[in-house]
């Protein structure tokens, strides 16, 4: 039997993690790439990164095709969406890697978590937006 912990460190190994300076400076530089936060919407509330969109990790796989974030339609043109840049973060990294692990299984191909999520982020003093 695995935990949920177990989950996690097994996501980590086969996922990419990108650092909160990184993904910083990746945001200042980059207008394509989407800026998921995977927590629950009070979570989103009391704060989150600039520009990110919300959608919970537990509807995240029924509604990210659709968001109008991606704007990834099913026609042959649009499945270049799937190419696009995803960044996803949760509070601490651990929902993130599995979100990241399930998108990259749908066929997203960019797909990476924010290491340490939002408390990294926010103990390195980056902005936040509330």
């Amino acid at each position: 039997m695995k935990t949920a912990e177990d989950l996690v460190r097994q996501a980590k190994e086969r996922i990419t993690e990108i650092a909160a300076p990184d993904v910083a400076r990746q945001l200042d530089n980059v207008d394509d790439a989407v800026l998921i936060d995977v927590r629950e919407p009070s979570e989103y509330q009391e704060g989150h990164l600039p520009g990110a969109v919300n959608i919970p990790r537990g509807v995240l796989e029924f509604q990210v095709a659709g968001h109008p974030a991606l704007a990834c339609e099913t026609t042959a043109p649009e499945l270049a969406r799937f190419e696009r840049e995803i960044i996803i973060y949760c509070r601490s990294g651990g929902r993130s890697a599995l979100a990241a692990e399930s998108l990259a299984s749908m066929g997203f191909t960019r797909v990476a978590s924010l290491a340490g999520g939002f408390l990294d982020w926010s103990a390195r003093g980056l902005p936040v937006t509330r």
